[in-house]
């Protein structure tokens, strides 16, 4: 299917014939026919599937352009990402031959000037974050009580980052009849009150793929063993030549203490977290959109809040603390069909988080760095084929404790007990001589 099989207005082909969108994604194949029959919609779908053009593309082509009135409202979790959707959406109204005013309304911007503007006309399709959104609603300055389509993007994030109150009161001031559209990675069981309240009758559709994380992504494993992380990354820089590389890592301070050494290390690196003021943040962007930087350490901040264009590498410093940005980590890579490389550094006690995660059908494959280059090794699941060899021997070992309760021969009995005792030797051999291991190797690290 191509976007030409779609009855788009004119001018809207010839934006997507500009940004060179030739075929739809399964998101936008299924969806888009959805929202233009003007259904209420739930839609799930992994990280870089193509929602914003499915809800812009149907809002576009029902934008009545010579209307002077708010006909569409969308709110995005974080500035960044209402930034992006912003652009997207410029592109695509710089082609209509009727003037689309679109505007974006963000914290951090200058909200007087935002209400002289409103003063002189309101915008056709509203971005936004939904503090800025509800304050200018409520003022009196943005009129959205006429809007036949309201978009809730991201709506997982909107609810972890404590946006959804302020969601229910913008979408409390809609129309009944407005179309809800409702698009996130997940949909958690916080969320379904708020859908209940609000969506009528929604079709409920999961694009589900048969990986979660892009078939076009390499998503590698490396043992840290001990080794100091800063130097090890530093290593993996070296050895990868990415076109654009994201180092993401579970606080500020580590942002801060990994950005600090690599930029000693000479490497062209930004930081971006929580604590970045917005206009600092908004310059980085600017810069990384330049290629200023070859490699930006980050918090999840910006695994769910920014899109940056070209990202070929993707390095996670630990696995997330909420296992589920270990998606939105990645997804950063490897899209729009482009390969990409994932490496997680990970150490034994974060076994049972990568099990979690390959529960969730996330394949990972081993790597070590030997000879100056990434090689192959073994599964870490080779641990737990011998553990269940030393079961399997456990199990022998009972059957000979039950024997020896039997009524048998003496001497059958005494050779028995000689078997049982000779297991427990060599059991308690193997357990002092793996601990004596493990205390030599803390004392040598503690020096």
């Amino acid at each position: 299917m191509k976007f030409t099989d779609f009855t788009l207005k004119p001018y809207i082909q010839t934006a997507l014939r500009a940004i060179r969108f030739e075929k739809p994604t399964p998101v936008q194949e299924k969806l888009i026919p959805v929202i233009l029959s003007g259904r209420d919609l739930v839609g799930e779908s992994m990280t870089g599937s193509g929602k914003t053009h499915t809800f812009l593309l149907p809002i576009f082509q029902k934008l009545e352009e010579k209307e002077d009135y708010v006909q569409a409202v969308i709110t995005a979790p974080s500035r960044e990402l209402a930034s992006q959707i912003y652009q997207a959406a410029r592109q695509l109204a710089q082609h209509s031959p009727e003037e689309v005013r679109v505007a974006n309304y963000v914290g951090g911007t200058d909200k007087l000037r935002q209400k002289e503007k409103l003063q002189v006309n309101q915008p056709h399709i509203v971005i936004g974050t939904p503090g800025r959104i509800d304050d200018l609603v409520r003022s009196g300055d943005l009129d959205i009580h006429r809007a036949t389509t309201f978009v809730v993007d991201e709506a997982d994030m909107t609810l972890d980052m404590g946006f959804l109150e302020t969601v229910d009161q913008i979408a409390s001031r809609l129309p009944k009849n407005v179309q809800f559209l409702v698009f996130s990675a997940t949909i958690p069981q916080k969320l379904q009150p708020f859908l209940k309240k609000y969506l009528n009758n929604p079709v409920m559709e999961q694009i589900k793929s048969e990986t979660v994380i892009a078939d076009t992504i390499d998503n590698w494993l490396i043992s840290t063993k001990g080794q100091d992380r800063n130097s090890l990354i530093y290593t993996i820089t070296q050895l990868m030549q990415p076109y654009l590389a994201m180092i993401f890592v579970n606080t500020k301070a580590r942002a801060d203490e990994l950005h600090h050494y690599l930029l000693s290390q000479g490497l062209k690196v930004a930081k971006i977290h929580g604590d970045i003021p917005p206009r600092e943040r908004k310059r980085i962007m600017s810069q990384v959109k330049n290629l200023d930087y070859q490699y930006i350490v980050a918090t999840d901040l910006a695994a769910r809040g920014i899109d940056i264009e070209g990202v070929s590498h993707i390095i996670n410093d630990a696995i997330p603390q909420d296992l589920s940005f270990f998606v939105h980590r990645v997804g950063r890579a490897g899209r729009n069909g482009l390969a990409g490389t994932a490496i997680t550094l990970y150490q034994p006690s974060d076994d049972s988080d990568i099990r979690e995660l390959e529960k969730m059908n996330i394949h990972f494959l081993p790597k070590t760095i030997k000879d100056g280059e990434f090689q192959d090794t073994y599964d870490r699941d080779r641990r737990v084929s011998r553990e269940k060899k030393q079961e399997k021997l456990d199990l022998e070992m009972i059957g000979l404790v039950k024997k020896k309760k039997k009524k048998i021969k003496p001497g059958y009995k005494k050779k028995i007990k000689w078997a049982v005792d000779e297991k427990r030797r060599k059991t308690k051999r193997i357990e002092n001589r793996a601990k004596g291991r493990a205390e030599r190797k803390a004392k040598r690290q503690s020096f």
